[in-house]
């Protein structure tokens, strides 16, 4: 426990402090954000804030992570590891996006083939690693069954493990897509996405807390009420890490926003979402923990869908809170609002991972 405590005050620290110098060295460099011209006009006085905020992020997450170890004396283990590697593989494809936008002075990044191919590649390493590193149980970080709350017994492997391989790739790699999208729709206004994940990592620190206090691991019999999770502490300490780098960072990017994230943050961000519910058997679970993002990458998804066929709007615009933002609320407004939201999706998400886990014992 004193390893996830020190590395989320040590995370917190580093991204609190730091995120000012960063912004300092941003601003030498006139690294800001451009703004879609179709988006609200209110977004205009934002053009020209700093970008690229998901550096701190990401550095305070593993500098919180490895002085967490080495103050407890704790070798890193392969499921922080790889969570670590995927967010930080995205990270790197954002930062080139970001980076696109900067010096080419344009709302737009990557071309689409190179972020999908980018993500693939990161999706893919990922995946395959996930599944090998057995420990003395033979647990591997990842199962190829799908999983609500723990693995549901639908194997991706039923027809054979080549076949298994594939298929858990190909659901891995849509986890992983889904979930950086829905963050990166979410990162439109000052502190939504920030705050969200904030709560959202937060839960996931509670549950890799439990299940590591409720492992199979050093069981003689496993019964239904303990997990299957191969690293559970080691996975919490890289999301208390995440927890304190937000804080930290959203004291910064709370409304005026004087750092933004970027697709630097939200990319990793999204991709760490991704890698956790793969590494705690929770993948479903995400969903509704993660609920206000999912409700805001639909609410595109809707947008895109219904104009294509019919030629009309649902929304006045998407995604979700720029609807909102025509229909006239407050920035501020939005975004407690929404805040408020994802606060409900996550004690749903908590008070079914914890029932589930009172009716198994």
């Amino acid at each position: 426990m004193m390893a996830v405590l020190i590395s989320g005050a040590v995370a917190l620290v580093l991204s609190l402090l730091g995120t000012p110098l960063f912004i300092r060295l941003l601003v030498r460099k006139n690294y800001g954000q451009f703004i879609r011209e179709d988006g609200p006009t209110a977004h205009f006085t934002k053009r020209g804030t700093p970008t690229m905020g998901g550096v701190v992020i990401i550095s305070a997450t593993l500098l919180g992570y490895a002085v967490g170890n080495l103050v407890t004396g704790r070798p890193p283990n392969a499921s922080g590891m790889l969570l670590l590697f995927l967010m930080v593989g995205l990270g790197i494809i954002g930062f080139l996006d970001d980076y696109i936008k900067i010096s080419r002075e344009r709302s737009l990044g990557l071309n689409p083939k190179g972020k999908i191919i980018g993500q693939a590649a990161i999706g893919i390493t990922f995946a395959v690693l996930a599944l090998q590193f057995p420990n003395e149980n033979n647990r591997t970080p990842a199962s190829t069954e799908i999983s609500f709350i723990r693995d549901t017994g639908i194997d991706l492997a039923w027809a054979g493990a080549a076949l298994g391989l594939v298929l858990f790739v190909l659901w891995a790699n849509f986890l992983i897509t889904a979930w950086s999208n829905a963050v990166n729709l979410t990162d439109g206004l000052d502190g939504l996405a920030t705050g969200t994940s904030m709560l959202v990592f937060g839960a996931y620190t509670v549950i890799t807390i439990w299940q590591s206090n409720q492992t199979c691991q050093f069981l003689l019999e496993p019964g239904p009420e303990c997990y299957e999770v191969r690293d559970p502490r080691d996975l919490a300490i890289v999301t208390a890490a995440i927890v304190g780098a937000c804080f930290g960072f959203l004291w910064w990017n709370t409304s005026p926003a004087q750092i933004f994230m970027g697709d630097t943050g939200s990319l990793a961000l999204g991709g760490a979402l991704a890698g956790l519910s793969i590494l705690t058997r929770t993948e479903i679970l995400g969903a509704i923990i993660g609920g206000l993002f999912v409700i805001i990458v639909m609410s595109d998804v809707i947008q895109i869908g219904f104009f294509k066929a019919t030629g009309r709007r649902v929304f006045r615009m998407a995604p979700l809170h720029h609807h909102f933002e025509l229909k006239g609320w407050g920035e501020v407004t939005i975004v407690v609002r929404f805040w408020i939201i994802a606060a409900l999706f996550v004690m749903a998400g908590v008070g079914l991972f914890y029932a589930e886990w009172v009716s198994a014992s």
